[in-house]
């Protein structure tokens, strides 16, 4: 079962960093990332 949900959850993720990419760069301001950080917000990391 744990590798199912890790499975799951990378797919989630990558699900995620796809849509993000999709928006454009004035939407990712106004949600206060950048297009670099993508990956960092979905991952929970902090971008610097």
């Amino acid at each position: 079962m744990r590798v199912l949900e890790t499975i799951k959850r990378f797919t989630e993720k990558r699900r995620a960093i796809r849509e993000l990419s999709a928006l454009d760069d004035h939407v990712l301001r106004d949600l206060g990332i950048s297009r670099a950080h993508i990956p960092y917000a979905v991952n929970g990391s902090r971008g610097n």
